[in-house]
């Protein structure tokens, strides 16, 4: 199969042109501009290169003085252009109709409003025509398999990179030079590298999707800033699974923004990093933290596919020449919530029939007897058909370095069978690892990156399609009072506390229908955060308790809010339950709709005790959550304590996650804070409650 057969037509010229203009090709072998000549007669280059310039030859080349003085149309246009430049030739390239345009200039989303402006025209100049849009901001691409170095990066002077199946996309350019450089150092061979640049267009997930059935491609690796189609990087996520070709993720950024625009706790619970780690997972993705193990991360994932939904917490085997060594990888496993377990006792007794001793602990240290091959063989074979493992990661001491056949022989004769198998080594040892790499075998340079990489590849869940929300994040809207979100509640099926409006002027005219004490609370929508108002009084017992408890919150949020005047308050009965927690909606700018379960309460953001899902979840997913979450152990019946009903807290989880499909009307952010637990078989109940819904009409299509 070649190349372009299997690439979708449209982007066939981005990713494997047959011609190529190189719009602003310099002369002179110092500047960035004359890069991409260079680099695609240097990387033998087969199609037809077009130098565009204001002089008659570019490097001994002829040279056009524009697109439209061509001899013919070239596939690809690469524009080196200064932004104002770089606007007249892409408009040039879009009217003769050139498949595919590469932008290098900067000055676009990136730079203030007059920037946005900018890129508001570059969008404008592509709506409605058949060319695609690579940038801006784009130092443009390499694709191995065709020998097309279309790139502006100084990295790729470098005539060594080895091919291979590592597709590469990358936010930021200069990231694809820094990962050809340490991925050659490191033996790891790539497909392609792209620089995406600023997304105007082709987005990270496009780009990616179009190369998914390239037999050459069998993994991918994203650098990312933030994250612009969240749903073109879904699909492209779902069919990179159901291809068996993984996709690991390095992710900048740890913002804290999108919490100052929302009304409710869980914009500030659910920050940026959290929302977008959420999101990463629920689309199969391995989202690392090292840069190492964004390149040797692949390997791992290629062995080890996703869990199922519902399986329990994994256990790794983990068999060492070197106690230190190993404790490394094992310290680093156990932060990132990953259990090294130390055999069972079927599995010591066939290590024993095997004629291997080791100290009962989670480490099978075979000290130096396990540089020999018998005895490091005969621990991987039992260790890799063991049935409580899910992985196995065998740790060299310092033979690897000076007798590296010692080590990689019993571990590439192991590798392929039963469990993955993967392997550390403890001293710099170049041939070692490389020896692993040629036969296989993954193996990781750092303890970091090894568990990094075991960690994030263990975290993924199988992908799922999403429905697109009806209305986007920055959608107009507007805040309900806690009756009318109340309501909502009920639709979705969450149980709520009953209650009643009563005017401020009539509050203790007659009992409640509930009976006493009661809790009572202004009705407002611009009082989202009552407590903070002095807009709730506990444990009001008598009529005439309850008119000073209105008479009293109409003041004090009169005097903390001057301008809004109370003149309703809420009436509900006292409820106790075993436990709070809060339950929490909104549509993140990102990623879309978002759910999130917290240890609940006014102290709900101190503690900041929560797990976080795209929505809406299925009951195995609300599960996992409620696990997640360290305050609701204690409803487990932890040390005799009663127990909470987690069963139907997970239901209400469900149902409430589902508020990402209601449209009538759409909900930006709905929140029940608290939600009480109470005691097992008594169910769940809201007794709080925040929403701010769209104005809009919903958008379809």
């Amino acid at each position: 199969m070649r190349v372009t057969d299997a690439m979708p037509a449209g982007l066939q010229p981005l990713l494997a042109p047959r011609s190529v203009a190189i719009v602003g090709a310099s002369d002179d072998p110092s500047k960035t501009a004359s890069r991409p000549l260079r680099y695609l007669r240097a990387g033998g280059f087969e199609g037809t290169i077009y130098p565009v310039a204001r002089r008659a030859t570019v490097m001994g080349e002829p040279a056009w003085p524009s697109l439209r003085a061509l001899p013919a149309l070239p596939e690809h246009a690469f524009i080196l252009l200064p932004t104002d430049q770089a606007m007249e030739a892409v408009a040039e390239a879009v009217e003769l109709g050139i498949p595919a345009v590469t932008v290098l200039a900067s000055g676009f989303g990136e730079s203030g409003a007059e920037g946005a402006a900018r890129e508001a025209r570059l969008k404008a100049l592509f709506r409605g025509s058949r060319t695609r849009l690579l940038g801006p901001s784009s130092l443009g691409l390499v694709n191995l398999h065709r020998q097309t170095v279309l790139t502006a990066n100084a990295a790729f002077a470098e005539p060594t990179l080895a091919r291979g199946g590592l597709f590469v996309a990358s936010q930021s350019g200069s990231m694809i030079g820094a990962l050809a450089s340490r991925g050659t150092a490191r033996g790891v061979g790539f497909a392609a590298l792209v620089s995406v640049g600023g997304e105007a267009d082709l987005g990270i997930g496009e780009v990616c999707a179009a190369a998914l059935d390239l037999p050459e491609v069998d993994s991918f690796a994203l650098f990312l800033e933030t994250i612009r189609d969240a749903d073109a990087i879904r699909d492209f996520a779902v069919e990179a699974a159901a291809r068996g070709k993984p996709v690991v993720a390095y992710k900048l950024g740890r913002s804290e923004a999108a919490a100052e625009l929302a009304v409710s706790h869980t914009g500030a619970l659910a920050g940026e990093d959290d929302v977008v780690d959420a999101f990463l997972r629920d689309c199969g993705i391995a989202r690392v933290h090292t840069l190492e193990g964004l390149l040797e991360a692949p390997a791992l994932l290629r062995r080890l596919p996703i869990r199922p939904a519902g399986q329990g917490r994994p256990a790794v085997a983990v068999v060492t020449t070197t106690g230190g060594g190993a404790a490394m990888v094992v310290d680093g496993l156990g932060v990132r919530g990953v259990e090294v377990r130390a055999p069972e006792a079927a599995t010591r007794a066939r290590l024993a029939e095997a004629g291997i001793q080791v100290e009962p602990g989670r480490i099978l240290d075979l000290t130096l007897a396990g540089t020999r091959y018998d005895v490091m063989k005969g621990a991987l074979d039992v260790l890799l058909t063991a049935p409580e493992y899910d992985l196995v990661v065998a740790v060299a001491g310092s033979s690897a370095r000076f007798q590296p056949e010692l080590v990689v022989r019993p571990v590439l004769d192991s590798a392929g069978q039963g469990k993955p198998l993967a392997s550390f080594l403890v001293p710099e040892a170049p041939k070692t690892l490389a020896m692993l790499t040629e036969g296989g075998v993954p193996c990781f340079r750092t303890p970091e990156a090894c568990a990094d990489a075991i960690a994030a590849a263990f975290a993924r869940r199988p992908p799922r399609r999403l429905a697109a929300p009806a209305v986007t994040a920055d959608a107009p809207g507007r805040v309900l009072d806690e009756l009318a979100a109340s309501a909502l509640l009920d639709r979705l099926g969450v149980p709520c506390a009953p209650a009643i409006a009563v005017p401020v002027a009539e509050a203790g005219a007659t009992d409640p229908p509930f009976g006493w004490p009661v809790a009572v609370k202004a009705l407002h929508p611009d009082v989202p955060h009552k407590t903070d108002a002095g807009g709730v009084v506990l444990g009001v017992a008598s009529r005439a308790a309850l008119r000073d408890a209105a008479a009293g919150i109409a003041a004090a949020v009169a005097a903390h809010r001057p301008g809004v005047v109370v003149d309703r308050v809420l009436v509900q009965p006292m409820r106790r339950g075993l436990g709070e927690v809060l339950l929490g909606y909104r549509r993140d700018p990102q990623v879309g709709p978002v759910v999130l379960l917290a240890a609940g309460g006014i102290a709900a953001e101190i503690h900041r005790d929560r797990s976080v899902r795209p929505a809406p979840v299925d009951i195995t997913t609300a599960q996992e959550m409620i696990a997640e979450v360290r305050g609701l152990r204690l409803l487990e019946g932890w040390r005799g304590r009663p127990r909470g009903d987690l069963a139907a807290l997970a239901e209400a989880l469900v149902r409430f996650s589902h508020a990402a499909s209601l449209q009538d009307p759409p909900i930006l952010e709905l929140e029940a804070n608290p939600v009480l637990v109470l005691p097992e078989g008594q169910g769940v109940v809201a007794v709080d409650a925040l929403a701010r819904i769209a104005e809009e009409e919903p958008r379809h299509g």
